[in-house]
This record gives C-alpha cells, sequence and structure tokens, in this order.
C-alpha cells in the first residue's frame, strides 16, 4: 500500500526549482503542517494552495502555513484556487497532473 502524501510528486518538483537546497525543509514543513491541521495528508489542493501563495518566498510560506492552520479555505481564496476551475490553475502552475 502507498503512503499517502501532501506533497505530489509534480508539487514537490516545483518546491525543488524555488527552493533548492532547503525543498526538502519546504516539503517536510508542509507535510507537517497538514498533518497538524488535518490529522492526515489533505488534498493536493492545499499543499498547492501553499506553494501557489508562498511563489518561492519564505515569509509567503510561513504565512501560508499559519493560514492553513487558522482557516484553510482563506489559503485556497488567497491562492486564487477557491472557485470552481480551480483544477486548471494548479494545472498551469505545476503541470498536468
Amino acid at each position: 500500500m502507498e503512503e499517502l502524501m501532501a506533497v505530489t510528486k509534480r508539487i514537490a518538483s516545483v518546491i525543488a526549482q524555488q527552493y533548492g537546497n532547503d525543498a526538502d525543509t519546504v516539503i517536510w514543513l508542509v507535510e507537517e503542517a497538514e498533518l497538524k491541521t488535518f490529522k492526515k495528508p489533505a488534498h493536493e489542493r492545499i499543499a498547492a494552495a501553499v506553494i501557489i501563495y508562498a511563489d518561492g518566498d519564505v515569509d509567503r510560506l510561513f504565512g501560508a502555513l499559519r493560514e492553513m492552520q487558522i482557516d484553510w479555505r482563506d489559503l485556497l481564496m488567497i491562492a486564487h484556487i477557491g472557485n470552481p476551475g480551480w483544477q486548471s490553475r494548479v494545472d498551469d502552475y505545476f503541470g498536468a497532473g
């Protein structure tokens, strides 16, 4: 059985491009925040929202992780993936999944 992970391969690829040597730490932070918030890995959309909002900026990354824990629905809205059609924005940012 495959372990569920918050950060999919396509999201991990973008994290590697944006954060370089710190990519593993960023992935760990996202996955830990999801476990703390949801008690399990969340849908890819949540991790996508964090990375889209942060866009390679460490301060924004921590802000997105805080927002996830306060109200994940607000995080979806500030990342512009809170409405119908969000899948195409995620695909545009991370590549087709």
